[in-house]
């Protein structure tokens, strides 16, 4: 937080104007993204309860004017919260933020072995065992067929689902 001072006038001291309008929409920034959270995220994250009150509130409330008051409200509650409670909450955020993005690139890898395995065949299950050695070779090798079995005769993608299942679990250990 910067500050004006006037050595001539005390009057002037304490952050500009520009400065708490920064803050002040900062915070209702961090609103909003509280209010987008799912509830299982909300727990985990070190919020009072009366700020936590504010967000199941906002959350019921779908019409745009009215949520986006509550919202406002919300904000106010919070920037009457101490700065290391904020810091906290943003370090909460940003530490779910980057989980949420390593979990997406563990889905979209798996998606793409799932395919490889499924066109390639012998080939990339080899690649596979190569690079996940602990992985279940039996048990890989009829989830593929399956799922190839399941795309010939159009049937629904349930074998594929499971490969699916079984490479991210796999990649999600590794």
């Amino acid at each position: 937080m910067t500050e004006v001072t006037d050595s001539d006038n005390p009057e002037f001291e304490g952050p500009s104007r520009s400065q708490q309008r920064r803050e002040a929409l900062a915070v209702f920034d961090l609103a909003e993204r509280l209010v987008a959270l799912k509830p299982a995220e909300l727990q985990a994250m070190p919020i009072p309860e009366a700020v936590r009150e504010q967000i199941a509130q906002a959350q019921a409330i779908r019409t745009h004017i009215a949520h986006k008051r509550q919202v406002q409200l919300l904000a106010k509650y919070m920037r009457r919260e101490d700065d290391e409670t904020l810091t906290a909450i943003r370090a909460q955020i940003e530490h779910s933020k980057g989980a949420s993005r390593q979990e997406t690139a563990i889905l979209h890898l798996a998606e793409n072995w799932r395919e490889r395995l499924i066109a390639e065949g012998d080939e990339a299950l080899a690649q596979w065992l190569q690079e996940y050695i602990h992985s279940d070779r039996q048990h890989l090798r009829q989830l593929v067929r399956n799922a190839r079995d399941e795309r010939a005769k159009g049937k629904p993608p349930r074998a594929q689902r499971e490969l699916l299942r079984t490479l991210r679990t796999t990649l999600g250990n590794a």
